[in-house]
């Protein structure tokens, strides 16, 4: 099987898998995670899962802090800065909800230290 034929996870996938983030999807994830290639898919996953939270008619905000506590917790050093700018790209409380996990988890400050 050649490398064209072994498709990326589309954003919608991983969306699928950040909104439900249950051990198989967190091992997923954490496969995903291990790859720099797949940093953007991440992201974009990422980004569509919140925007589906925020639109939602029901804000589920326990769940959105824990997955920022969990990404926090399994996201490499590269990945921290880009999460929370990603956590603070809007103002609507599903954001917060996720910022609120993300800064909890502490993989901010351990990926970049105070001096």
């Amino acid at each position: 099987m050649s490398a064209e034929l072994a498709a990326f996870p589309d954003r919608d996938t991983v969306a699928d898998k950040l909104a439900a983030l249950g051990e198989a999807d967190q091992a997923y994830l954490g496969l995903l995670m291990e790859n720099p290639q797949q940093d953007e898919n991440l992201m974009e996953g990422l980004d569509l899962a919140l925007n589906r939270a925020a639109g939602a008619s029901f804000l589920n905000t326990l769940k959105l802090e824990k997955l920022g506590e969990w990404l926090g917790n399994a996201a490499p050093k590269r990945l921290q800065m880009r999460l929370m700018e990603t956590a603070r790209s809007s103002q609507h409380a599903a954001y917060g909800a996720f910022r609120t996990g993300l800064v909890r988890s502490g993989g901010l400050e351990r990926a970049y230290p105070k001096a």
